[in-house]
Formats: structure tokens, sequence, C-alpha cells
């Protein structure tokens, strides 16, 4: 694939994997949208990156704030008139981990899904008239392995004992649109897919001071990245890890 010419939108990218995934995918040539709901703290990790000779740019954006998708849809069709790659990083995850499973509130659950769920909704509806313009645009959703039904009903896998309700649930739901999505544009230039980062140390896996990711934070933009950048022959409506196909 030509990344030359090709431009790219990441949600809640000022830290952690959503950064990363700017860097990886401006290291590929690809011109980057840094995307935060802090306009200073984009406008910080941009300039950094840019320092460094990387093709980034900042861009407020608070997937939850319905004006804010608004005017970033409007900011990115005024600068650029289309987009090529939407990867919906931005995420939370705020479950008590003493309340267990039915204990947590529905402040917890709504809060969630708001970000986790109805902001990426609400993003890519926004971003798909953009997206449309595009010769072969994709979609990438930032979910998690804990997000898989399968995974999670089996005494075997590695995942049972990792119930984080709101958050797992929410992930569910991000994969269940993905396949939504994927059958709506099966007849488009668009693909999309979800993708499980791994264990990643970044601070939503740092829990009472101990860091408890296992994997380096390059390696968990891997996935975004090459799902982002896939060739017209590749999949659409999956849900993966590195070349892994994961169960729903």
């Amino acid at each position: 694939m030509n990344t030359a010419s090709r431009i790219a939108l990441v949600t809640g990218a000022t830290r952690g994997i959503g950064l990363e995934t700017v860097r990886q995918l401006a290291e590929a040539g690809v011109h980057t949208l840094l995307a935060g709901r802090n306009r200073e703290r984009a406008v910080e990790a941009a300039l950094k990156l840019q320092a460094q000779g990387l093709p980034v740019e900042a861009i407020a954006l608070d997937v939850t704030d319905a004006a804010s998708i608004a005017a970033a849809e409007a900011d990115v069709e005024r600068r650029h008139g289309r987009l090529d790659i939407l990867v919906n990083n931005a995420g939370i995850a705020i479950d008590e981990a003493d309340k267990g499973v039915s204990g947590q509130s529905l402040e917890t659950w709504r809060t969630t899904f708001d970000t986790n769920v109805f902001g990426l909704v609400a993003v890519t509806q926004a971003f798909l008239p953009l997206l449309h313009k595009s010769a072969s645009a994709r979609i990438v959703n930032v979910s998690s392995a804990l997000g898989s039904i399968a995974l999670h009903a089996d005494p075997a896998s590695f995942i049972y004992d990792m119930k984080i309700p709101a958050y797992n649930v929410s992930k569910s739901a991000v994969n269940a649109w993905t396949v939504q999505l994927a059958y709506e544009l099966r007849d488009s230039a668009i693909k999309v897919n979800t993708i499980h980062p791994g264990y990643v140390k970044t601070d939503m896996n740092h829990v009472d001071g101990e860091q408890r990711g296992e994997l380096e934070v390059p390696d968990g933009a891997r996935t975004s990245v090459r799902l982002a950048l896939i060739d017209d022959d590749g999949p659409s409506g999956g849900f993966y890890y590195l070349d892994e196909v994961l169960p729903w």
C-alpha cells in the first residue's frame, strides 16, 4: 500500500498505545492526526513527534462530546477533504475490583459505555462520509481479548478469571458493532476490523502501584497499525491479535 499520501486519525492518542500508533503510522509515511480531548496535551505530543521529522498533526477530539466530534470532522474536511484511516483507540476501564460483577454501579456502566461504545460509534458515524471519499479506507476498532464471549465462557481460557464486567462487556459491544458495520460496508472500499493489542504496559494496566502489563507499548500498537495498512485484498469484519484470528 502506498502510504505517502494517506491521512489517518487516531483517537485517545496523547499517551500509551494511541500515541505509539500515531508514531508507527507516521513512521510508515502516513500523515497522522493525533487526537486528544485535551488540545494542549495533543499539541504537546504532536510537537515532540514533529521534532523527530514525523508527519503528525494535533487535533482536539473528545469522543463523548458531540460538539467536539462535529468540530473535529469539520476541521479534517477543511484541511484534508477526506480520511483514509480511522483508529478508534480511545477507551477507559473504571470498574471497581472489590465490587465484583453484579456490584458495579450503573454510573460505572454508563460512563464506560459512553467512551468505549457510544463514543466510538459517534466518531465513526461522523467520519464515515470522509472515509467514503478515500480510495481504500480502513477503520480499526481497538477492543480487547477481554471482549471475547467465547473465551470468557471457556474455563480453560487465559481470561476466564478476568471478569472486569463493564469494561469487558463494552469491548464485546465494540466487536459486535464491528461485525455489523463490516456487513454494511461489504461492497465499499472501506475495511473495518477490531483488534486486541495484547496485555500492554500502559497506565490502564498499572494497578495498586504495580505494573501488570506484559508487552511493551510498541508491541501493543502493532496490530492496530497492521490492520490500518492492509491492502485491498485484506480482511474485513474480523477480530485480530497480530496475525491471529480471535474468537468472538
